[in-house]
Formats: C-alpha cells, sequence, structure tokens
C-alpha cells in the first residue's frame, strides 16, 4: 500500500490554510493597490479578524493559518535583508539602542510594580512584561519553559500581548503622522514600542515607503534582547534549572530566532554583491506577498473567547505598559532631536 512520504503529508496539511491566507492576502494587495493611503496590511488583518468572526477555521485550515501567520512571516523579514548592507544593520543597531533600552527598562520595572499592585501572579506579569517590552509572543514563548509557566499563563499572556498587537498596527501610523515623523523617525518609534514583529511590519507598511526596512531592522536588534532577559531569569530560578544552564551553556545560542540569522545572511551577501538589481527587486516584491498571507493568517487567528476569558487585569497591565513602552520611546525620540 502506498503511503506518502512525511513532507508530502505534511503539505497537504498546510496548503488548504496557507491557500486562505495567500487569497486573502492577494485581496489586501488588490485594495493597497486602489487606495495606496489604506495600504495592504490592515486590510489583510481586518479581513482575516472578519473571516474568523464569521466562521472559526477549523481542523482543515487551522495548520496551515498557524504556519502562515509565523513562518511566511519570518521568511519574508529574511527577504528583506536583501534590500540592506551589513552598515546600515550595524548603524541602525547602534542608533536605536538607546531608546531600545530605556524602552525595555521602563516596560520591566512597570510590569513587576503594577502587577504587583494588580495582583497578577509573578509568572504572568513576567510573561506579559517581557512580550510587551521585547517581542511578543515569541518572547512569551522563550521565557514561558524558563520560568515553567503553565498552559494557562502562556494562554492569557498571547491573548493580552495580540489585543494590543492589532491596537498598534492601526495606531501607530496616525501617530507618527500626527508627530510629523520621516520614515527613519517612524521606524524607530515603531520598531522600539511595537511589541510583536508582525504588527511593526504592519504598522512600517501601511506608514509609507522607506518606513519597513528601517523598523524591521530596529525590531531584530530588539528581538535579541530576549538572550540576556532568558538568560538572568534563568538564573534566579531554582537551583536545578539554573544549575542546567550552567552545564550546558551553549544552550543560550539556541535562543537566537532563526530568522534573524537569515536575515544576516541576506545582509551579507547583499553587502558582497552576489544579489542583483532584478532579483533584489523579486525578492522585495515575494517578500510583500508573504508579509500580506501571514497578516491575514494573523488575522484568522484571532480568537475573541481567549481574550474575554483573560479578564480585566492582564488587559489592564498589558494597556498601560504599552502607553508607557510608547511614551517613553517618543520621549526618546524628542531628546534627541528627532522629533519635528
Amino acid at each position: 500500500m502506498f503511503r506518502p512520504s512525511p513532507l508530502a503529508h505534511r503539505t497537504a496539511q498546510l496548503l488548504p490554510g496557507v491557500a486562505l491566507c495567500l487569497a486573502i492576502g492577494g485581496v489586501s494587495l488588490a485594495i493597497g493597490a486602489a487606495a495606496p493611503v489604506v495600504g495592504t496590511a490592515l486590510p489583510a488583518i481586518a479581513l482575516g479578524v472578519a473571516v474568523a468572526a464569521f466562521r472559526r477555521p477549523g481542523a482543515r485550515t487551522g495548520p496551515g493559518i498557524a504556519f502562515s501567520g509565523k513562518w511566511l512571516l519570518q521568511a519574508a523579514v529574511v527577504l528583506l535583508g536583501a534590500h540592506l548592507s551589513l552598515q546600515d544593520v550595524l548603524a541602525v543597531g547602534a542608533e536605536s539602542l538607546p531608546v531600545m533600552l530605556s524602552t525595555l527598562t521602563v516596560c520591566l520595572v512597570a510590569a513587576w510594580g503594577l502587577g504587583r499592585a494588580l495582583r497578577i501572579d509573578g509568572r504572568l506579569r513576567t510573561l506579559i512584561g517581557v512580550g510587551t517590552g521585547v517581542c511578543g509572543a515569541s518572547a512569551i514563548a522563550a521565557v514561558a519553559p524558563v520560568i515553567a509557566a503553565t498552559s494557562g499563563e502562556i494562554a492569557y499572556a498571547v491573548s493580552t500581548i495580540f489585543v494590543f498587537n492589532i491596537a498598534a498596527a492601526v495606531a501607530f501610523p496616525l501617530l507618527g503622522h500626527a508627530l510629523g515623523l520621516d520614515a527613519h523617525a517612524f521606524g524607530l518609534l515603531a520598531g522600539t514600542a511595537i511589541n510583536d514583529t508582525s504588527s511593526v511590519v504592519a504598522a512600517a507598511t501601511t506608514f509609507g515607503a522607506g518606513a519597513l526596512g528601517f523598523a524591521v531592522v530596529v525590531k531584530l536588534v530588539r528581538t535579541l534582547m530576549i538572550v540576556p532577559i532568558c538568560v538572568g531569569l534563568a538564573l534566579r530560578q531554582p537551583g536545578s534549572r539554573r544549575r542546567e544552564l550552567m552545564r550546558h551553556p551553549w544552550r543560550i545560542v539556541t535562543l537566537v530566532p532563526w530568522f534573524i540569522v537569515g536575515f544576516v545572511v541576506m545582509t551579507l551577501a547583499n553587502s558582497a554583491g552576489l544579489i542583483a538589481g532584478p532579483v533584489r527587486d523579486t525578492l522585495l516584491a515575494l517578500s510583500g506577498i508573504l508579509i500580506a498571507a501571514a497578516l491575514a493568517g494573523i488575522g484568522l487567528s484571532t480568537d475573541l473567547g481567549a481574550i474575554r476569558r483573560a479578564g480585566w487585569r492582564p488587559l489592564a497591565l498589558g494597556g498601560v505598559l504599552s502607553v508607557l513602552v510608547t511614551a517613553t520611546a517618543v520621549g526618546a525620540l524628542a531628546l534627541t532631536g528627532q522629533l519635528a
């Protein structure tokens, strides 16, 4: 009896959901072409949310939707590296570091103090704090096993973070235009103040040309902050988990997301002149398609019931932290003379 290979089986499992995300992404690209002021990012998310609200994705499309929301977005980020040089990345990283460290410090300190005042469990407030301060669900996923968070705490934290991801994708382009920011300053603001990579991409795409590449570089540098945070949290854990890290320090390397490595490789290839102009343009177009499909997948993954079940306290903590991080980033931009 013939049995399909694991790869063929996995492809067949993912195909329906990926096709749905690509279809919604295609509609959003058409909307963006017809109405450039609207862009493609917000229509992709909004259409995904609307479809999910009308009919929740089932077992047939669920795996492909989850794959699109994570892996297609990360692949798109890797392709964006083909348009930057290593010199650009190093310059942007150095410029964004003071703003990044100030927002991260404010967020983590406020998460500890306000979380205690709201009587939120220590593990949950840690997850919300690192999710808001670093890189959303990716940071939550990295930190959760370090602090032995329960599945319920992870679900609450991810649901809370998701609310403010969507809010940021809508609000930040408006805020950037209201403040009179150019693409460079907006990329710095979005990359340091929006918690999830998907929302950074959505906000920067909506804001206008030139902001996306800069915002993504800032965001990827910020994502690397999860490494020292995880190490610090591990060293504060009970003896067995702390000793495990000390015995196997090489495991720190596994905390670096693969797409950051891929982005750097693409940047190095472009810096060395290995990517021709037409190829670079093709990669940029493909990145736009993948971004639209990924954001559609994120919209389709919306679970309004989980958000309601999280309760008001985690939402209140996430909301206040998001406002504090944004205010700190804007303040840092003002101090460095980047506000109009």
